[in-house]
């Protein structure tokens, strides 16, 4: 048997959602988006209305999944823990990935080169500590893999060390090593790697004592 729509009001606490009146009393509520096409006298049936309540948590679900990338790119995986965190079905879940993969909105791929590239540019780290950082994200491990191909340590750890070094630079053999080697380890780069760079950082940091 069908329903006739008899009311449709805006929601005074949320402006965005309708409440929907069907046979003289409230039925449910929903999405602006859900809800543009529906007008008062029109008859839905009870598929009908299965229809829309479905659309209407998918809607629900992408809003969320946007309120949640607006601060900075996210995982599939870090998306799909707020969503259940939100209590939202596996199956809704899943409609939410592929549309926000279909508009772009979310690319692992993309997410792992910008994350390294972050990285090398802001703190640079060791392909060890990168790897860990992105599981930590959900990151699968083949996407992974792809986007650590050309991480060279010893490049990076260099890097790193340079920056540091202008802190050290009036410092004695024995604490600029200790300093130097410290910082470097907590940035997850192997004894072999820090090793060679403290050295080279050291000899280019006397070289340039000497020319002063």
């Amino acid at each position: 048997m069908p329903h006739r729509i008899t009311g449709l009001k805006v929601q005074k606490r949320n402006q965005q959602r309708i409440n929907v009146y069907l046979d003289g009393g409230y039925a449910f509520g929903l999405s602006r988006i859900t809800a543009a096409w529906l007008r008062v006298g029109q008859e839905l049936s009870e598929e009908k209305i299965t229809e829309l309540k479905v659309q209407d948590l998918n809607e629900v679900a992408y809003q969320q999944a946007l309120r949640y990338l607006k601060f900075r790119p996210r995982t599939e995986t870090e998306i799909r823990r707020n969503l259940e965190g939100h209590h939202f079905t596996v199956q809704v879940i899943e409609d939410i990935l592929i549309r926000l993969r279909e508009s772009g909105l979310v690319d692992d791929t993309r997410f792992a080169r910008a994350w390294i590239e972050n990285r090398n540019e802001f703190r640079p780290r060791s392909r060890r500590a990168l790897s860990i950082e992105l599981r930590q994200h959900g990151l699968d491990e083949d996407i992974a893999a792809e986007a650590l191909a050309e991480i060279d340590d010893e490049a990076l750890a260099y890097q790193a060390a340079i920056r540091q070094s202008g802190k050290l630079k009036n410092w004695e053999w024995p604490d600029f090593r200790r300093k130097l080697t410290g910082f470097l380890g907590r940035r997850g780069f192997n004894y072999e790697v820090i090793s060679t760079v403290v050295k080279r950082v050291w000899d280019e940091t006397q070289s340039e004592r000497t020319v002063e």
